[in-house]
């Protein structure tokens, strides 16, 4: 709806003790470009608070009960998983009560994260043992459009996973194509 003026009540609404109203709020909020989204997705993803940031800890206790965060994946998470195939994957990992689902779901919301530290979560998270969670890290990075955290996932190249291994070389390749963009002292050559 694009309602700027409910970022006060979404903001607000951060500091629900539901974990899903928490998560549509973050969600609603970065629809509104209002960058306070991103905290909630970074400590989902890493189970950790930003700076002074993040959720209550009543809300942390619940996205650490692994059962909890399986129904939240499965309710949330489904919709923003980034590649295919992905549904019968959530549903074997929700019937294991894991939290990946909404924890790749996440890694893919702090793909556009200006943050700094969520380089290094999404880095941290593509050698996660979860290979959801390893794709949609390695996709995030490749959304980020950061060529300095190129080296840095070379060795997603060499996963035993076909998809982290294939999302891995379509990271690479975007990454790398990236200083091959005209105007730059390769492209400009005749």
């Amino acid at each position: 709806m694009h309602a700027e003026h409910a970022a006060g009540n979404l903001e607000e609404a951060l500091g629900d003790t539901e974990p899903s109203v928490v998560l549509a709020a973050a969600n609603s909020l970065l629809l509104l470009h209002d960058d306070v989204g991103y905290d909630t997705y970074y400590e989902v993803l890493t189970g950790e608070k930003r700076a002074n940031k993040g959720l209550i800890k009543e809300q942390l206790d619940t996205l650490k009960d692994k059962k909890k965060m399986a129904e939240l994946g499965f309710e949330q998470a489904i919709g923003f998983i980034p590649f295919a195939g992905i549904g019968y994957e959530a549903f074997k990992t929700v019937t294991k009560n894991d939290s990946s689902p909404l924890r790749a779901a996440a890694a893919k919301k702090l793909a556009q994260d200006p943050e700094p530290d969520a380089a290094e979560a999404l880095l941290k998270a593509a050698s996660d043992k979860n290979l959801a969670v390893r794709a949609a890290a390695l996709e995030a990075i490749a959304l980020r459009g950061d060529r300095s955290l190129l080296p840095k996932i070379s060795a997603a190249l060499d996963d035993d996973k076909d998809l982290v291994r294939f999302t891995a070389a379509a990271c690479v390749a975007h990454l790398s194509g990236l200083a091959e963009k005209p105007g730059s002292s390769k492209a400009a050559r005749p």
